[in-house]
Parts: C-alpha cells; sequence; structure tokens
C-alpha cells in the first residue's frame, strides 16, 4: 500500500481510504460485529485512514476496530453543525463514541457554496480553536461544488478538502469534471490535503469500475481516494487496484455474485428529473419522493447523473 502526507498537515495516509458509509445504517445496515470485520480487514491490508461523519451514526463500528488493532489509525470526521456550541457538541461526541482523546480531521460536512461557508462561521471557529488546543489535528471541508473547492483552496483556515471526483463528474452540483480538476489542481499546489469521494459514482461507474479507477488513480493531485467498502471482497479488491496489482477472476466472481440495488436517499426532493430519464420507467414520484420498481430497474445507475442532490445511489 502507497502513503502520503496529506498536504501540509504532516498526516501520513494510505492512498486508499476506507469509506465507512457503505457499512452504517444508511445503507447495508450490517451488525456491529460484521462491520468491525470489514475495517479489520482494510486495516490489515495496509489502509490506515477512515472517513466517517455524525451523520453516518457508525462510530461504534470504527471504535471496535481501533480497539482490536495496535496500528496507527487516522480518522476523519464531519459534521453538519453551523454553531459554535454544535460544533463543539459534535467533536465531543466524536471523541467520547470513537474513544479517542483527538480527531486527526474535523470538517464542515456538505459544504455548497462561499455562502455556505460563511454561513459556518462560527462552527469553523470552534474547529480552529479546537486545533489550537490540540483537540483535532486538522480543519477540513466536504464539498460537491466546485466553488467550495476553489474557495477553500485559498483560506488558511482550511487543512484539507473532501471533494467529489469521478470520471464522468457524476454529483457534481455546479460544474463539469474540467473545472473540478482545475479547482482541486489549484488547491493541492497550496498545500491543501486532498482526498477524494464518489470515484464509482455512489456505485453507478461499477459498468465501468476498471476506467473509473484508472481514471482516479492517474489523477495527480489526489492525495487519497475514499472509496466505500461494505465487504471483504471489495476491501481486497480495491486493495489489490491501488496496490497496482490485479483482481483475481475469482474474487472478481464473488464481487459479481453480491447482490445490488438502487436506492434513493431521504433527501430527495422530489424534482422528477431521473423520472423523466428512466428509460425503464422504473421511477416514479410518490408522495413527493423518487421511489423505485425493482422488479423494472435494471442498475445502469443512469439515473442519477441527473439528480442535482446526488441522492440516488448504487449499494
Amino acid at each position: 500500500m502507497e502513503y502520503r502526507i496529506l498536504g501540509g498537515t504532516g498526516i501520513r495516509v494510505s492512498r486508499l481510504c476506507f469509506g465507512s458509509l457503505g457499512i452504517s445504517p444508511l445503507q447495508s445496515h450490517l451488525s456491529i460485529e460484521e462491520g468491525t470485520d470489514i475495517i479489520l480487514e482494510a486495516i490489515r491490508a495496509g489502509v490506515n485512514f477512515i472517513d466517517t461523519a455524525e451523520f453516518y451514526n457508525n462510530y461504534p463500528y470504527i471504535k471496535k476496530a481501533l480497539k482490536l488493532t495496535n496500528r496507527d489509525i487516522v480518522v476523519v470526521s464531519k459534521s453538519y453543525a453551523y454553531t459554535y456550541e454544535d460544533m463543539r457538541s459534535s467533536v465531543e461526541k466524536a471523541r467520547k463514541e470513537l474513544d479517542r482523546d483527538v480527531i486527526d480531521v474535523f470538517m464542515l460536512h456538505e459544504q455548497e457554496s462561499r455562502l455556505t461557508l460563511n454561513g459556518h462561521r462560527e462552527a469553523l471557529k470552534y474547529l480552529i480553536e479546537a486545533k489550537e488546543k490540540g483537540i483535532i489535528k486538522a480543519v477540513g471541508v466536504s464539498t460537491h461544488t466546485v466553488e467550495v473547492v476553489e474557495a477553500a483552496a485559498t483560506m488558511s483556515e482550511i487543512d484539507v478538502i473532501h471533494p467529489i471526483i469521478n470520471i464522468k463528474g457524476i454529483g457534481i452540483k455546479d460544474g463539469d469534471i474540467c473545472q473540478m480538476e482545475r479547482a482541486i489542481e489549484k488547491a493541492y499546489k497550496n498545500s491543501k490535503g486532498i482526498y477524494g469521494m464518489k470515484c464509482l459514482g455512489g456505485g453507478n461507474l461499477i459498468g465501468i469500475k476498471e476506467e473509473a479507477f484508472k481514471y482516479i488513480l492517474d489523477f495527480p493531485y489526489l492525495h487519497s481516494v475514499a472509496v466505500g467498502m461494505k465487504s471483504i471482497a471489495e476491501v481486497e479488491a480495491n486493495c489489490l487496484i491501488f496496490e497496482g496489482r490485479p483482481v483475481t477472476e475469482e474474487l472478481k466472481n464473488r464481487l459479481d455474485s453480491q447482490k445490488r440495488k438502487l436506492i434513493v436517499e431521504d433527501w430527495c426532493e422530489g424534482c422528477g428529473r431521473c423520472v423523466q430519464h428512466c428509460k425503464f420507467k422504473a421511477l416514479s414520484i410518490v408522495r413527493g419522493k423518487s421511489r423505485v420498481d425493482p422488479d423494472r430497474c435494471v442498475l445502469c445507475g443512469y439515473c442519477a447523473g441527473y439528480c442535482p442532490e446526488f441522492c440516488i445511489k448504487i449499494i
């Protein structure tokens, strides 16, 4: 496994970051034991970087895995809090539930624009103070927008940026892949730590995963990439890919045998764009939200490209 220093933070991270959303109650809803085993498999393979968030509600999985390893693991968490006190509560919750005195990186979760960054200034103020006190090591933002990457690239308060980036630009809310690439390059050259998200487009690029992984690994302005993993087979395959080694046919068959489904997240606004573009009539609007008919859905994932809120995923 390759390791890199996360920008100017001095934090050493594996090129592959364990994206923990997949094991959480929001998606696969694995048991604590199952989720812990998957995290430990990644750690045994050399992954030392775990991405989580307060919203994922999966701190117990990570806490148990950390207790069962003697390796030094870097943990990032995030919060939607926008007031000073609420962010303080979020950080304290992470410290308590992860049983860690220090959180390596703590982020403002899913910032959408310069205006939202400004609206979170009190929460950011707390994170800066927490860093000064040694409660966290670095301050960051996660985002699906080019605008926030460009803004954070010049903010001295921000150490780490977690942007969406994938070969098709799925999920970028305010631009295209070329614009996102340029913004990330700018931030990288300004010594920001950069680790990408959604390199498989929320599961919608599984059909071209080899091409998608090649793109993300060839892009030179990322220190690490968070990949969601919810099975031992996925951990094994992703580690091989990030180490530049071929995935065996036996492992490919195990992955292909995993049942997948399309989900629509709770924050769907019912705009109907996905319904309009589904050629298989597998989507409809029910009580103001998109609903999938599993008997019609062929898991092509095209609908996700039309969702402005990135709430359609294949898991």
